[in-house]
């Protein structure tokens, strides 16, 4: 099994792919141990001190001009957990909650926050074992981190609440630490603050939803050029030397791709009449341009994702020299902003993937193709639902591009009084991605089905093309022919995209695709 071993430092975006989703084995390295029971020294002068200490001798929040007696710090720091603890709805994915523990680790383990080491080992431990703490949708507005979402992971440290097993069952947390030999955390100062403090929630998922993006912005390029050659459209349009004109980087890789694999096609030009089109429709000729903005904004949002897997976000956090100052970098504003931006030109793919899909169906646009792709039009429907329920889900996507992070709601009597809501963002971008596949996974069906029609025609499609739609043959996606019950087509096209069997079948002509 993979193992990551999480350092001082921060950790990489593919470490985190790898522990939430493959249960990558997470190992602490000597150099953070050792930077962890340095920081808990400052913390324990601190504490032994008569002075107030943020988070280590007073109250949170609006509560913070308490001063908390030594005999009842202890019990501060059990009670924020459970006090904390007060998510609800239902259970967020295992992946999240894997991602949103394993990120919480990687903070603490930077000697920046002062927990003690025991804590960290639990931490990794609980990992490990494959336990899962029940996590629930609501409860975050992403200001002083994800704070319900965190708390139920800190709990399940102290062997309390719900947790799912190995096993998927969820029982209780004390059960589950007890059947792997690993001791409930007794916390003390500063430490149930350090287990919540932070935008490890709303970053996970941004990190996963960059894995997922990048993948469906190659699956979208494959799509638009099976619909180009389809529509018997002209791939003159995808020129290097036009794109480096206007010189966006995504722009030009998603022209390229599709260049690539509309290479040797008999279809793109062929006009079947004798006055030959002068030019595509937008949702052809502009394919890369919208693309490209699209793989634009996601590079931007792993910029943004690589810097916090590298930051320690916490309040207070402890400086190197010992100091043990509050701040605001809890604030979840930069990942938010960024969730968002990833929603918008997801919902903005969609949009011109449909276009395309309703060209290709309607008879007075497709350029010779039959009505709805259907075999026996009238009879036979064909993909006209197919597009109804492609049209159903980019108008979701749409809704679900009204940003989150435009809204703020004071909380903890005005002392949190602007909050980024960035949990929100993470949560609707993760529909926002699956919607996404389901529409260019729908494109690829109509595409798929349109280029055989041709090739019945006599036409020769790229050799791209038949790799592809040979692997979506084999994978369940159905071809042309007489009406049949679609749904399942549907879904092993959605399979096929989501696994990246539709970038490896292309892959296989082509090569590496951006």
């Amino acid at each position: 099994m993979h193992t990551v071993v999480v350092e001082t430092s921060g950790v990489r975006a593919e470490d985190v792919v790898a522990v939430a989703r493959d249960g990558a084995r997470v190992e602490l390295s000597p150099d953070a141990l050792q930077a962890v029971a340095a920081a808990r020294g400052h913390i324990d002068e601190l504490a032994a001190k008569p002075d107030p200490v943020y988070g280590v001798s007073t109250g949170f929040g609006a509560l913070a001009v308490r001063h908390i007696n030594p005999d009842l710090r202890a019990q501060l720091q059990r009670n924020i957990v459970r006090s904390h603890a007060a998510g609800t709805g239902p259970h967020v994915e295992r992946e999240v909650v894997r991602a949103l523990m394993f990120l919480r680790l990687k903070t603490v383990a930077s000697g920046r926050t002062g927990v003690r080491p025991e804590v960290v080992r639990t931490m990794a431990a609980v990992l490990n074992a494959g336990i899962t703490p029940v996590v629930h949708e609501y409860g975050s507005l992403g200001c002083s981190g994800d704070l319900a979402p965190l708390s139920h992971c800190a709990l399940t440290l102290m062997g309390e609440g719900d947790a799912e097993g190995p096993d998927g069952a969820v029982r209780p947390a004390s059960e589950l630490l007890a059947e792997h030999g690993i001791a409930p955390v007794e916390l003390r100062e500063k430490e149930g603050l350090a287990l919540l403090n932070g935008t490890d929630g709303m970053l996970g998922m941004l990190v996963m939803a960059c894995a997922d993006l990048a993948r469906l912005h190659t699956s979208a390029d494959i799509a638009a050029a099976l619909s180009l050659e389809a529509l018997l459209g002209t791939d003159r349009v995808l020129a290097p030397e036009l794109h480096a004109i206007r010189p966006h980087p995504g722009q030009a890789a998603s022209a390229a791709n599709m260049l690539k694999v509309l290479h040797d096609s008999g279809l793109t030009g062929h006009h079947q009449d004798e006055a030959p089109r002068v030019q595509d429709a937008y949702s052809v000729r502009c394919a890369p341009q919208v693309a490209g903005a699209g793989r634009d904004t996601l590079a931007h949002a792993r910029t943004v994702a690589d810097r916090e897997l590298a930051a320690t976000v916490d309040n207070p956090v402890v400086l190197p020299d010992g100091r043990v100052e509050s701040n605001g970098n809890f604030h979840g504003a930069p990942v938010a902003y960024v969730l968002d931006f990833l929603a918008v030109a997801a919902a903005d793919l969609a949009s011109i993937a449909e276009r395309r899909t309703d060209r290709l169906l309607d008879k007075n646009r497709s350029h010779g193709l039959p009505p709805f792709l259907a075999h026996d039009a009238g009879v036979d429907s064909g993909l006209m639902i197919a597009q109804y329920t492609q049209a159903a889900l980019v108008s979701e996507l749409k809704r679900l591009a009204v940003p989150a992070s435009a809204d703020s709601i004071p909380s903890s009597a005005m002392q949190e009084d602007h909050v980024s809501m960035g949990w929100s963002a993470a949560r609707k971008l993760r529909t926002a991605v699956d919607n996404l596949t389901r529409v260019v996974a729908i494109e690829l069906c109509a595409a798929a089905r349109a280029v055989e029609i041709r090739q019945a025609d006599g036409l020769r499609p790229a050799p791209a093309a038949s790799a592809v739609i040979a692997a979506a043959r084999a994978a369940g996606v159905g071809g042309p022919g007489e009406d049949r019950y679609l749904a399942p087509d549907i879904e092993a096209a959605v399979r096929f995209v989501r696994d990246g069997g539709l970038v490896a079948a292309a892959e296989s002509v082509t090569g590496p695709l951006a």
